[in-house]
């Protein structure tokens, strides 16, 4: 696990566009895995991120760089609120629905579509994904759009875009602490 890896698969929450971002990783030591989370972790939450194991196998595990603060304002919002309690979560605590997704992804086999409202998807696209099964969308990008498509079409071009730059920049030897904006 590396600062590019993150670069490449989480430039948006970087760049403060985004809550949160998940990408998987492929390791072959647990103990080296946690070293190298502490290590990010430690350039990272000065910045207002940070990055945590969701679920993990064998050989891979699923990241989830995030901003706490965005994620607490996400749902924190009456969309985001009635869908995560129609699903079955109790509390509205930003921590606490975080600490229930991942007990729902490593326990079930079904995956909480949810996931959505804490990656910064619009909650009538996560409930329309919920809803009809994936079928039905609007348009296909980063989600499956539901609701406004040209808003979501423009979302996806400046994570794009983002994503370029963010990896041209890294190229060219910008660092990590650098590159994660800081209190977005």
């Amino acid at each position: 696990m590396s600062d590019e890896t993150l670069v490449k698969f989480g430039s948006p929450t970087l760049a403060g566009l985004k809550t949160g971002n998940t990408f998987t990783c492929e390791y072959t030591d647990l103990h080296e895995l946690s070293g190298q989370l502490r290590d990010l972790n430690r350039k990272l939450v000065p910045r207002g991120l940070r990055l945590i194991p969701l679920r993990w196998s064998k050989k891979r595990v699923l990241l989830y760089l995030y901003r706490p603060d965005r994620l607490e304002k996400d749902l924190a919002g009456e969309e985001a609120r009635d869908l995560l309690s129609q699903e079955g979560y109790s509390d509205r605590n930003s921590e606490y629905c975080l600490l229930e997704l991942i007990r729902r992804l490593r326990g079930r086999k079904a995956f909480p579509h949810e996931i959505g409202l804490f990656l910064s998807y619009p909650p009538e696209d996560v409930r329309g994904f919920i809803r009809y099964g994936g079928s039905r969308s609007k348009l296909t990008g980063c989600w499956q759009v539901y609701g406004d498509a040209e808003a979501a079409r423009k979302t996806f071009e400046r994570f794009d875009k983002c994503t370029r730059i963010y990896c041209r920049r890294w190229a060219e030897g910008v660092p990590l602490t650098r590159l994660a904006v800081a209190g977005v």
